[in-house]
């Protein structure tokens, strides 16, 4: 089991890190209508709910906390008030995205336990994300950004499967969510043991 979960937080380079919420998470979606901001914010709910963790009307320090932002063009960022004061060195992560012809990129900011305090999601509606159900999307980025998770977690398998034409979370995955989140386990770890202690908290199949 920990061989399993151990890859889920081991990044490119090797290192462990896997980091939980340390505060009620406050969402806000920009460059959506009203009905994908409500499928939004249902997804992100159903996710800190699975993770028994909270939600909150206003985050004392930001306002909001986890921050989802839609574009056309990267460069549109850049057209956005102060965001440039909440995410440093805008410009030149811009110019990395358009050239990498990335569709989606996620930042986190954390406290000095380790903690997260705050995300930044990106999405550009490129061909490939326009295809994709409101619904899906939702779910996949409230997925990503409950725990930080290792830059290759999903490369291999993405976190959620396809029954009947509807997108659910894989219950591996939701496991992990869980077990991260019980209330014994540290915010914050950077030790590959913390996989083994997160396997000891998920009960296998009966």
């Amino acid at each position: 089991m920990m061989s399993e979960i151990e890859p889920y937080f081991t990044r490119a380079d090797g290192a462990y890190i896997c980091a939980r919420w340390g505060r009620p998470i406050v969402p806000v979606v920009f460059g959506v209508d009203d009905a994908t901001l409500a499928v939004f914010k249902g997804a992100i709910e159903a996710v800190v709910t699975l993770a028994s963790h909270k939600m909150a009307e206003t985050d004392p320090e930001l306002g909001a906390n986890l921050m989802v932002f839609f574009c056309r063009n990267w460069d549109e960022l850049t057209e956005v008030p102060h965001l440039d004061q909440l995410v440093p060195d805008l410009a030149p992560l811009v110019t990395r995205l358009q050239k990498a012809d990335a569709n989606q990129y996620r930042i986190f900011r954390f406290d000095e336990g380790g903690a997260i305090k705050a995300a930044f999601v990106f999405l550009r509606l490129d061909d490939h994300l326009a295809a994709v159900a409101a619904d899906t999307l939702a779910l996949s980025q409230a997925v990503q950004t409950i725990l930080l998770w290792s830059d290759t977690a999903f490369d291999a398998m993405p976190p959620l499967a396809m029954i009947d034409g509807q997108a659910v979370l894989r219950p591996e995955v939701a496991d992990v969510i869980r077990a991260a989140y019980d209330p014994v386990m540290p915010a914050f770890a950077d030790d590959p043991s913390h996989a083994l202690r997160l396997a000891a908290r998920i009960r296998p199949a009966s």
